[in-house]
């Protein structure tokens, strides 16, 4: 074993040969005082330099840049999706067949009936929902008449007015839990919807012409949360509610459809 020193430090470290050291290969440093001196005292060198080469600062070490590559990726991410959000706005960056909803998504009456939109909404079957959003725009899928399932997803709390308006053939849609507020004619003229269920969501208020002219619902179940049901909401639903109840009379509806859930 080979000591190499240097004037005026007290301290010497030793160099192992790597062929002499149990394990063949390892290159590591041994110092005076460490387990691998037949000569040292049992108590190991703390403080200054050596603490450089002690596992306890591996450890911290280790520790550190683990915290700093996870804060690292989760700036990355979030910068990730205000980028994506950002493109997607841009109506032509949507893949084929498909329509997302994005944080932004608010769109104009005008836009939605737009011959362009119209034809774009025609090819749409599957809608895709962007992380981190709380709310399904207004006319954000309008016209999707090819559309046929709909699975909202969890931290989605608002569903805007007209989002769904007139998806012929949508048939089946799946609410966030989280659910509070269903706009104004969301789904009105979705003709083959014949199942709503809302009775495990936090629904408190379904706004004017919800489900109007829904020609082919049959059966709906509303939460104990809801407290307000707006006027013609159910309006053209003859295989829901009775005619004998006029669908502006809002307690009375609700009266009914509690009654046969």
């Amino acid at each position: 074993m080979s000591k190499r020193t240097s004037e005026n430090v007290s301290n010497s470290i030793e160099i192992p040969d790597p062929t002499n050291l149990m394990g063949g290969g390892d290159e590591e440093e041994v110092f005076e005082g460490s387990e691998f001196d037949s000569a040292a005292d049992d108590t190991p060198a703390v403080g200054g330099d050596d603490f450089m080469h002690t596992d306890d600062f591996r450890r911290m070490f280790v520790g550190f840049a683990m915290v700093d590559t996870l804060v690292a990726m989760r700036w990355l991410d979030r910068k990730w999706h205000t980028v994506v959000e950002k493109k997607l706005i841009e109506f032509e960056d949507e893949p084929f067949g498909e329509i997302i909803v994005h944080g932004g998504n608010d769109i104009s009456n005008i836009e939605a009936v737009s011959a362009a939109r119209r034809g774009r909404m025609e090819q749409v079957t599957n809608v895709v929902f962007l992380l981190n959003i709380t709310k399904v725009g207004d006319f954000a899928c309008r016209l999707a008449s090819n559309l046929v399932v709909v699975d909202i997803p969890e931290g989605i709390t608002i569903i805007g007015e007209r989002s769904f308006m007139q998806c012929s053939s949508l048939k089946d849609i799946k609410f966030p839990k989280l659910l509070t507020h269903i706009g104004v004619a969301s789904f009105f003229d979705c003709s083959s919807l014949e199942r709503v269920d809302l009775l495990h969501t936090n629904v408190e208020a379904l706004d004017n012409y919800v489900f109007m002219d829904c020609t082919s619902l049959r059966a709906m179940k509303i939460p104990d949360s809801l407290q307000t049901l707006g006027r013609y909401a159910f309006s053209g639903c003859s295989k829901l509610v009775p005619s004998d109840i006029k669908t502006y009379d809002s307690n009375a509806v609700v009266a009914h459809l509690r009654s046969i859930q």
